[in-house]
């Protein structure tokens, strides 16, 4: 069952599924249209597994859906809303000190 989540879990989610590289990437990658794993997968040089690991965590972060294809699964934003949110942070200017990391930077959690 779907429910809404609250203005708070939506900004941790998308924050946790924004942590990683990898996922990352995948939103990028989705931006540009719906895309099949093995496709992403080669597109991103990154392992099928670990590809579908990181497709799992943005699922249930709300960030992804995947619709049956026949035998396969489509991958795609689950609101298109989400390209435009990623282009304006793409677009952000952050004001970054070059000798500080930040303190969560080891974190690998998911959502």
């Amino acid at each position: 069952m779907l429910t809404l989540a609250s203005d708070i879990e939506v900004l941790a989610r998308f924050g946790r599924a924004l942590a990683d590289p990898i996922r990352c990437r995948i939103l990028l990658a989705l931006r540009e249209g719906p895309a099949y794993p093995a496709d992403l997968a080669d597109a991103l040089d990154v392992s099928r597994t670990r590809l579908s690991n990181h497709l799992a965590c943005l699922r249930d972060c709300g960030l992804v859906l995947g619709s049956p294809d026949g035998r396969r699964t489509r991958y795609e934003l689950a609101d298109q809303r989400l390209s435009h949110a990623l282009g304006d942070l793409l677009s952000a200017v952050l004001a970054v000190e070059t000798d500080r990391t930040c303190p969560d930077a080891d974190t690998q959690g998911c959502c």
